[in-house]
């Protein structure tokens, strides 16, 4: 046995079970913390199976897939084989969990099988989890729990925040015990006949606080599994993938349906509801502004419907004031939302959280090329007001008027960085040390070119403002200038990965430059240098392009930004390889991050260990990364825009 968890995930609701089906509870020893989670907070904390009074082996533990299925076996010797074999199956729907269990008789001869199933819903926050450890006061905070004639209902009241979870069971337990921990077991005393088999169905309804729509439990697994086939299919339907690549066109298969099940409820300016691509499971199940807009971007040419809801949802969540805990400012894309406990009490800065300086300049991009990709000038229409918000952002608060460039701070008590690489070390110069002051993230500066001249072009054509057009387009170009001044270092031939808060070059290679290529920053010449410069071997490990180039001293292997790998990033350059007609390293790019995907059943995870596939022939995993990440699973839709079939 070992201490994996097997994450099933389906519409803004995941869980984390073991190798038998089981949820232990506490906070877990790996990446994932165990349990069934809905808005940031865990309605499952428990869900332990005994056979007997015992724990049962493993004979198939539980696969990765979409549902959860494992053989058990009351513990015994090779004297005595098993009175009786258990089959569990479990899936998750929104809100919900279901699982089914089989008990099949193995005797000839009638037998009592006494099955429990101990239950707890300790409402935990996500953040509370966290390898952090921090804690918070919760003052006030009750639970109950209330024994019903089918099952139990946990109760979790913290002033006016209220969370129920309610556990069903067809049929009914004999009866509900209590443990001594606020944990209650469900008991049945079984008796199937003779090599004959007894079921139970287990159904979980989780009722976050807020949640107002009207959620059913579905029957079974099967018809959860039913549910989630369909959605993927919708998904997958009528996208045309690559024939003479089979791995690719797997990839992007898998990829769909990773974003089919990633899809979590959000809402638009006027309140319409919408599904919009969370960012990732187990951590970021939710909204993140740069999230959603790169993975809807990557999916633009093949399923543009996201990329609609998640221009919506953001322009519903823009900032219209100031707010310093949040980091707001007017005009300003929201980068985190979250509906936890903590959040809604103000002990987290994450409810609608604003530290983030591209999250606005790729909310431009998206309108802007959604707009040209589709020729739905309606919503572009309707986003204008937004989108000159937006513009307004950048200029005035986002810097680019005072200081020529997007500018951030770190923000105490939230993001130390906030481009893209948001860990705390993660902008540095090559020997490891830490800008000061106000940051100037080379990639943000090419995400704000592209919206200027995108904007640009929707005044023009759709606004009827050519005056403002103009405007933006100056912009633009000043802004080109300006950058291969002051960001390019001659020596290295290379564009520094920051400007610090004296406009110092930050000096690390890193792959960065490759989003410039991506945003059309540099001039052609300066473009083709950092293509080739990418695909060298300190860069380029054979599973894709490392996020900081080894042999610096700030490069590890196992860092989270400085010289692991990073499939959306590369995407990104590989797109950015197109741009410039580097067609053979856009191609070797692809092939790197589809040969990593097929290595780990056509999925890429978040992210990847640096090490050279010369020393590794098999991708090594990064310990913490998100099982299932939008950007990454939406990333070989953008290998196949930047390539095609190649």
């Amino acid at each position: 046995m070992t201490d994996r968890h097997h994450l099933l995930v389906y519409g803004g609701t995941f869980a984390a079970v073991d190798d038998r089906g089981d949820i232990g509870g506490g906070r877990g020893t790996g990446a994932c913390p165990p349990g069934l989670f809905v808005r940031d907070a865990r309605h499952l904390s428990r869900w332990q199976l005994t056979v007997d009074g015992a724990v049962p082996e493993p004979l198939a533990p539980v696969a990765d897939g979409d549902t959860a299925r494992c053989v058990l076996v009351p513990r015994g010797g090779r004297g005595e084989p098993p009175s009786c074999t258990l089959s569990r199956e479990q899936a998750v729907g929104d809100g919900s969990f279901v699982e089914s269990l089989r008990v099949t008789n193995n005797r000839p001869v009638p037998t009592t099988v006494r099955l429990a199933v101990t239950v707890d819903a300790d409402f935990t926050d996500q953040f509370e989890l966290r390898s952090d450890h921090r804690t918070y006061t919760k003052g006030g905070a009750v639970r109950a729990r209330e024994v019903l004639d089918d099952g139990v209902e946990f109760t979790y009241r913290r002033g006016a925040w209220l969370s129920r979870t309610t556990v069903t069971a067809e049929p009914a337990p004999d009866a509900v015990e209590e443990t001594g921990t606020g944990a209650r077991r469900l008991v049945w005393t079984l008796e199937p006949d003779p090599h004959g088999t007894a079921e139970l169905v287990l159904r979980v309804m989780a009722r976050p606080h807020g949640e107002k729509r009207a959620l059913r439990v579905p029957r079974s697994p099967a018809a959860l599994a039913g549910r989630q086939r369909a959605a993927e299919g919708r998904f997958v339907e009528g996208v045309a993938f690559p024939s003479d690549w089979p791995e690719l066109a797997a990839a992007c298969a898998r990829g769909l349906a990773d974003l089919a099940a990633l899809q979590v409820p959000a809402t638009g300016p006027d309140g319409e509801e919408l599904w919009v691509p969370a960012a990732g499971a187990p951590w970021f199940l939710t909204l993140l502004g740069r999230d959603a807009l790169l993975t809807s971007l990557f999916a633009l040419p093949y399923r543009p419907q996201p990329a609609a809801a998640t221009l919506l949802a953001l322009a519903a969540a823009q900032a219209t004031g100031g707010g310093r805990e949040a980091v707001a400012q007017p005009g300003k894309i929201v980068h985190e939302v979250r509906h936890g406990e903590l959040a809604h009490f103000g002990q987290v800065p994450y409810g609608r959280y604003y530290g983030s300086v591209d999250a606005t300049p790729l909310f431009l991009v998206l309108l802007g090329a959604y707009t040209e990709r589709t020729g739905d000038t309606a919503l572009a229409r309707r986003l204008e007001p937004h989108a000159r918000a937006a513009v307004g952002w950048m200029l005035d608060h986002g810097g680019l008027t005072s200081r020529g460039y997007l500018v951030y701070r770190a923000d105490r008590g939230g993001l130390a960085n906030q481009n893209w690489k948001d860990s705390p070390g993660a902008i540095c110069s090559a020997d490891g040390s830490r800008p000061s002051g106000a940051v100037m993230a080379a990639g943000a500066q090419g995400y704000a070119y592209d919206a200027l001249r995108r904007t640009a072009w929707l005044a023009r054509t759709v606004w009827d403002d050519g005056t403002y057009g103009a405007l933006l387009a100056q912009a633009a170009a000043d802004l080109r200038d300006r950058f291969q001044r002051d960001f390019w270092m001659p020596r290295r031939n290379f564009p520094a990965l920051a400007l610090d808060g004296t406009g110092r070059p930050v000096d690390a290679l890193a792959s960065d430059a490759g989003h410039l290529l991506w945003s059309g920053l540099l001039d052609k010449e300066y473009g083709e240098l950092v293509g080739r410069r990418l695909l060298e071997e300190d860069f380029f490990s054979g599973w894709g392009v490392r996020t900081l180039a080894a042999g610096q001293p700030a490069y590890h292997p196992l860092s989270y930004h400085r010289g692991s790998v990073w499939p959306h990033d590369n995407a990104l350059i590989a797109l950015g390889l197109a741009r410039y007609g580097l067609h053979d390293e856009a191609r070797t790019v692809a092939h790197a991050l589809v040969d990593a995907a097929a290595a780990t059943g056509h999925r890429l995870p978040e992210v990847l260990a640096g090490y050279g596939r010369d020393t590794h022939p098999e991708p090594v995993p990064y310990p913490y990364a998100c099982v299932r990440e939008s950007r990454s699973a939406a990333a070989p839709l953008a290998l196949l825009t930047a390539v095609g079939g190649a």
